[in-house]
């Protein structure tokens, strides 16, 4: 719309001049300056709706934290704001997989440091087999990561406005999702031999909450108002620490002592690097969270021309050396052939997240419980199951996988990716790349090649963010239950 100045009428020259002297990066201050001029009311920042355009985009594996997210984006917030605000909300709509009890690992694109960085919070291991334990609970450390996430890549929202709409939910309930009713199904009779799973998950008459039906869970909703207001570390040092001390020895558990809470916190480690083509750089998840190991292994086998079968098996023998030879240096074992066998027994189930904005910074995040719905136990009045202790009778950690692609020259976002599935994990994320990266599919097509029971969440921008947004485009997995939302919001 071209506006022209008319004489003895200051407002709207002072319109013209603001209109002339901003810059279309800056489209959303200008339509906020003109609001103001016109008496329109400008909407707030923190609020959604503030930006406008193109605002980036998120997918993960339940559809209502997708539109937190994308929520958090349009309020103004980064890639971390929007991952941390996601994670919070999956621990109450998705805490088969996602829960204040379990963790993850993420990893983070600043555009500004323009060097990828991993953060590492798995459900923490116990010393040893804890006394009077007939499901050892790990460590939580959810909550210490994500903050630690948001914290790394400042300039957003503040962190307690991150967790109102997950303690939101909480109280006042959210729909079942088919991906919590999936997993639902899948462990009923052993879930809810717990009355607090069953008071939450199931009707009065002890079926499964059906798909659509809004369920709540109070319990959760205070203790995540707890954290809003006095904070993470309260759950580490404080009074929530002391509750959980008390609430694991209820459950079997083995008591979480707060010096065990204490010492518990999130790593960032340096990730592992593989160069692709052009110039672009491919960051992955390191061990502990050897699912990104995985994927790197498996992206090289694809770099190398070999079939998926090929890829897969590289995979998970690289994962499973570094497990047995616990530890080593992971590209050393990148480079060593011959290595045989893979993982054997079943891999506990997780969630993959991932966002990027428009200034094309990203978060691609992996989380567990260590198994579906962990322990099956909700910690006492507190609301949220405990996750399964690794390393302790047949738990074994998941294969968490997750990567980011950038161009270092370029200074440019190029691809985000989240796996889940198992044993698929690793080519959930690693397919994709290749797809892209190598042979310049569209998204579509880059998950199409995931083998069962792989599930990808991917973000594309095959012209570089910033660059070419219109080009940009997200997507979940169809075979799985998310949704990918964004890109512009109009």
């Amino acid at each position: 719309m071209k506006i022209t100045a008319r004489p003895h009428k200051q407002p709207i020259r002072l319109l013209a001049l603001l209109l002339g002297g901003l810059t279309l990066a800056g489209c959303e201050a200008t339509r906020n300056a003109t609001n103001a001029v016109l008496g329109a009311p400008a909407v707030p920042s923190g609020t959604p709706g503030f930006v406008r355009g193109f605002l980036g985009g998120v997918a993960t594996e339940e559809p209502v934290a997708a539109a937190v997210a994308r929520d958090i984006l349009s309020a103004g917030g980064n890639a971390a704001d929007a991952a941390v605000a996601a994670g919070f909300a999956l621990t109450v709509t998705l805490p088969s997989r996602v829960g204040l009890g379990g963790g993850g690992a993420c990893i983070l694109y600043d555009a500004r440091r323009n060097d990828p960085e991993a953060l590492v919070f798995l459900p923490g291991p116990r010393s040893g087999i804890p006394p009077n334990a007939d499901r050892p609970a790990a460590l939580p450390l959810m909550a210490r990561g994500l903050f630690a996430v948001q914290a790394r890549m400042p300039r957003g929202r503040p962190f307690e406005e991150l967790i109102a709409p997950a303690e939101q939910l909480a109280r006042f309930g959210t729909p079942m999702s088919r991906a919590l009713y999936n997993d639902l199904i899948a462990v009923q009779a052993p879930l809810f031999a717990d009355p607090q799973a069953r008071a939450v998950f199931a009707t009065p008459d002890g079926r499964p909450v059906q798909v659509g039906d809004r369920f709540q869970n109070p319990p959760l909703g205070g203790t995540l108002t707890a954290l809003r207001v006095a904070g993470v570390g309260d759950l580490h040092q404080g009074a929530l620490a002391r509750r959980i001390e008390e609430a694991s020895g209820q459950i079997g558990a083995g008591t979480i002592s707060v010096a065990e809470m204490r010492a518990a916190l999130p790593q960032v480690v340096r990730p592992i690097f593989v160069d692709t083509r052009a110039g672009d750089r491919i960051a992955f998840l390191p061990p502990p969270a050897d699912g990104g190991l995985a994927a790197a292994a498996a992206f090289q086998a694809l770099q190398a021309n070999q079939r998926l079968e090929e890829a897969q098996a590289r995979a998970l023998a690289v994962a499973a050396a570094w497990r047995q030879r616990g530890g080593g240096d992971p590209q050393a074992l990148l480079a060593e052939a011959g290595l045989p066998g893979g993982l054997a027994g079943d891999l506990p189930a997780s969630a993959g997240l991932m966002v990027f904005d428009r200034e094309g910074n990203a978060v691609s995040c992996a989380f567990t419980m260590n198994n579906l719905f962990g322990t099956g136990r909700i910690a006492p009045g507190m609301g949220f199951l405990m996750a399964a202790a690794p390393h302790i009778g047949r738990v074994q950690p998941p294969l968490l996988a997750a990567a980011v692609a950038w161009n270092p020259n370029l200074r440019a976002f190029r691809m985000a990716a989240a796996g889940s599935g198992q044993d698929g994990a690793a080519m959930a994320v690693a397919g994709p790349l290749a797809a892209q990266l190598l042979r310049n599919a569209n998204a579509e097509a880059s998950v199409q090649i995931v083998p069962e029971p792989g599930r990808s969440q991917i973000g594309v921008c095959p012209r570089y963010l910033p660059g070419w947004p219109a080009l940009c485009s997200t997507l979940s997995d169809p075979r799985g239950a998310g949704v990918a939302m964004g890109a512009t919001d109009r």
